[in-house]
């Protein structure tokens, strides 16, 4: 049962590497969604990307109620 779930894990996983591989320009815009937090100082920088991490829970919500039914 448990082999099932990480090969379906792995290709979770693969897909997104390949695309990020060789089309990133699909995801170039992860990252920059209003909402996402960037402040630069002469110091340093912190970025804190509260809505692209609020998209990937959503997303991965609905994808673990769907795969649990």
């Amino acid at each position: 049962m448990y082999s099932r779930w990480l090969m379906i894990l792995g290709a979770a996983l693969l897909l997104p590497g390949i695309a990020l591989q060789h089309a990133s320009w699909l995801f170039s815009w992860f990252g920059r969604l209003p909402g996402d937090i960037h402040i630069e100082t002469e110091r340093g920088g912190l970025f804190i990307p509260f809505t692209s991490m609020l998209l990937i829970s959503l997303v991965a919500s609905l994808l673990f109620n769907l795969f649990r039914r």
